[in-house]
């Protein structure tokens, strides 16, 4: 896909530090974010708020 985590914070609408935050696991998006992330990604906006999914991705 080729995003940085800059240019993807900024194709989503939020701030690098943000979506760093998400990343490191010390916050969880909103749903509309994730919904985004996930058009983005190909995948369901739900893997953001399953723990076994999230280690099923490889992003």
């Amino acid at each position: 896909m080729g995003y940085t985590q800059e240019s993807f914070a900024k194709e989503i609408g939020i701030a690098k530090t943000t979506y760093s935050s998400y990343e490191q696991g010390y916050r969880n998006p909103t749903v509309q974010t994730a919904k985004k992330m996930a058009k983005i990604l190909q995948v369901p906006w739900t893997i953001f708020f399953d723990e076994e999914v999230l280690e099923t991705y490889d992003f």
